[in-house]
Parts: structure tokens; C-alpha cells; sequence
């Protein structure tokens, strides 16, 4: 069977769990607070060889989680939906014999379960942007017992992450691991509220690590584990062995909507960089120049009739953009930008994202087997449907 990318968040219809999806659809519900946000960062430097276990010893992980858990906090969300009452009313013939001139709808509340991570002990939190999106009302319940209402910092669906805020002081809040040092096979623990049964702590290893799955995220390089995560793990912590974050579940592959020990978590190193602007600008600002491009091979430019060199091919262009109001056409070859050998999308993709808008950039093309040099002013990337 055909496996398929799942989100973990659980919706609640009617105290049931039921169907999950993706939202991508930004809500902000309040201005965003300006606190500053201390992230406690761990220089993780003890190499895995030189741990105090060995094979044969019983291990057990609970200092790790009672360092981590008191950070992990149980999310709530519920919206104002309108339905139809029933498909028959949507016929026209059956509207008017009853004499309806409109369709009869309904409201009902609508509640999601997931979780989420204190990163401050200013009260900021991190969780998936889906947990969270278009929710009218957003409850936090902490690991002591206390619920409070959350306000939204920002959100980013491009990254699949919000940051929340709680007016809460001195809040226990997470380690930061550095996840340069993460290796596969660490031993890793996933902190959530799975199907809203409670905090739930699973264990695994780090099975791969630079995951690009495109249909979650372009710019993300996502850490895979295989500790069980569930429907309302989304936006809860994964733990290195020291209870230290190094990801936010986010997405599991699965036919069911259960675990099937291929989960994928955010790199707190990539979160950390989204953090910074959500709570500067309440959004992430990513350069963008609309091409769309694709690696050149041997193939593709015999079967397109192009010279065989390395490069990206230009296949469209957004209309007006800067790409387009500068001079670059479908067909054109990407060799450069600024002076620097491009032969990979996400490469460029990700050179371009960094840039401000306002910026400039030298793209080389190759057109009918000349070079030529085109300046493009970077603009800032539009969010998903706008």
C-alpha cells in the first residue's frame, strides 16, 4: 500500500478523534506581545562514546524526562464551524419544493488537540502551525495542572511552526540542544499528547537525518525517528538522551493515522531562526525572485535540444515577479548566482530565502549558448495563498 505523509495534530468532533489534515493558512488572533525571549542553549560537546552506560547496563532515561517534561505543555484549540445540515438541502429542485431559498447551515464548536514546547520562561511557545491555525481559541495546559489562554506571536506555514504566548511568569522552559552534533542512531525520546490520553513519553533513535519531504516543507531538512509519535504529538519535543530539544514532532508516514515508526521532527536549529523573526515581525520574511527551476541533465537537454552543461533550467516564471520584470525567460540556463556555481534547486532556493527583500542578485544565464548576466532586485516571497 501506498504510504502517506499524516500530521499528528488530533481533532476532537464530539469527544471523538477524527480526521487529520494539513492548514496552511495563517490566523493571528493578537498583536504580537513584545517580551524578550531567552532560549536556554546547550552546547552539547559529551561525545556518545563517552557515556557512563554500557551495552549490558539497564538504562534508564527518567532524569532526561523529568528534565524535559515540565517544559512540554498539552494544547487545545476550537473554532467556529458552519456546515450544512444535510446534502439534499444543496439541491436547488429540493430547496424549492420546501420553499428554502438558501440552504440551512449550522455552527458547532470544533476542538483540536496537540502539544507544544516552552522555549521561555517569558511564557513562549512553540508548537506546529497546524495545531494551531484558524483556531478562534487556544488553551495551553501546563505539566502542573494550570490551563491559561494563549495569544498567537506568529505563525509560519511554510515551516509548519507558530510560536504562542502565556502571561505567565518564570515558567520552566526547555534546553536547546546543538544539533550540529545530532548522529543517527543517537537514542532519542518523543514528549506529546498523543489521541489526548495525556502526556506520553516513547523512545527511539534517530533513524535518518536531512529528510526533504516537499510535500511537508521546502525548507526544512527534517530529523526521521522511530519512537512512536501519534495524532496530538504534533508540535511536542524530541529529546536527545540528555533532555536536551533537538526537533519538534511534526508528521508521520502512515495509512492509518497511527504510528508506524517513521516520524519526522523539526531541527530546533531551523525552529530557532523562524523564532527570531516571529517574534520580530510576527511572520518570517524569505527573499523570492519566482522561478521555478529544475536540474539540468544529460537527458533533459538532449530530449529539450540544450547545451549539456550544469545548471538549473528554468520551466516557469510567476508573472511580474522579479525574475520576469528583469529579463529571465522559461528556457534559460542557471549557472550562477553572484559568482557562485549553482546545480542544485533547494540550494538556490535557499541562497535566494536568505536574501532581504530589496536585495540584489546576479543571476548567469545561459540563452541560445551565450552567457549573459541579469541583475534581479529580490522581493520578499508571497505566503501560501496569498
Amino acid at each position: 500500500m501506498k504510504s502517506a505523509l499524516r500530521p499528528l495534530i488530533g481533532p476532537v468532533l464530539y469527544g471523538l478523534i477524527i480526521a487529520l489534515g494539513y492548514i496552511f493558512i495563517i490566523e493571528r488572533t493578537s498583536e504580537p506581545v513584545q517580551h524578550e525571549v531567552v532560549l536556554i542553549e546547550k552546547q552539547f560537546t559529551e561525545p556518545a562514546q563517552q557515556s557512563t552506560y554500557s551495552v549490558s547496563d539497564p538504562i534508564s532515561y527518567a532524569d532526561a524526562v523529568s528534565k524535559a517534561q515540565p517544559a512540554v505543555v498539552n494544547i487545545a484549540t476550537s473554532k467556529l464551524v458552519t456546515e450544512r445540515v444535510h446534502p439534499l438541502y444543496e439541491d436547488p429542485i429540493f430547496r424549492r419544493f420546501f420553499g428554502l431559498n438558501q440552504a440551512p447551515r449550522r455552527q458547532r464548536m470544533q476542538q483540536s488537540l496537540g502539544s507544544g514546547v516552552i522555549i521561555s520562561p517569558s511564557g513562549y511557545i512553540l508548537t506546529n502551525n497546524h495545531v494551531i491555525a484558524e483556531a478562534d481559541q487556544i488553551k495551553v495546559g501546563l505539566a502542573d495542572g494550570r490551563e491559561v489562554e494563549a495569544l498567537v506571536v506568529g505563525t509560519d506555514p511554510e515551516t509548519d511552526l507558530a510560536l504562542i504566548y502565556i502571561d505567565i511568569p518564570d515558567l520552566p522552559s526547555i534546553t536547546l540542544a546543538n544539533t550540529d552534533n545530532i548522529r543517527i542512531g543517537d537514542v532519542v525520546l518523543a514528549i506529546g499528547n498523543p489521541f489526548g490520553v495525556g502526556q506520553t513519553v516513547t523512545k527511539g533513535i534517530v533513524s535518518a537525518l536531512g529528510r526533504h519531504q516537499s510535500d511537508l516543507s521546502s525548507f526544512v531538512d527534517f530529523i526521521q525517528t522511530d519512537a512512536a509519535i501519534n495524532p496530538g504529538n504534533s508540535g511536542g519535543a524530541l529529546i536527545n538522551a540528555y533532555g536536551d530539544l533537538i526537533g519538534i514532532n511534526t508528521a508521520i508516514y502512515s495509512n492509518s493515522g497511527g504510528s508506524h515508526g517513521i516520524g519526522f521532527a523539526i531541527p530546533i536549529g531551523t525552529a530557532t531562526k523562524v523564532v527570531k523573526q516571529l517574534v520580530q515581525y510576527g511572520q518570517v520574511i524569505r527573499g523570492w525572485v519566482g522561478i521555478e527551476p529544475q536540474v539540468l541533465n544529460p537527458a533533459l537537454a538532449n530530449a529539450l535540444n540544450l547545451p549539456d552543461i550544469q545548471g538549473l533550467l528554468v520551466v516557469a516564471i510567476a508573472k511580474n515577479g522579479p525574475a520576469h520584470q528583469a529579463g529571465i525567460r522559461p528556457g534559460d540556463i542557471i549557472t550562477h548566482m553572484n559568482g557562485n556555481m549553482i546545480e542544485d534547486p533547494r540550494a538556490a532556493m535557499e541562497m535566494i530565502s536568505n536574501m532581504k527583500p530589496g536585495a540584489k542578485v546576479t543571476i548567469r544565464v545561459n540563452r541560445q549558448n551565450q552567457p549573459l548576466d541579469i541583475l534581479v532586485v529580490v522581493s520578499a516571497r508571497p505566503t501560501p495563498h496569498s
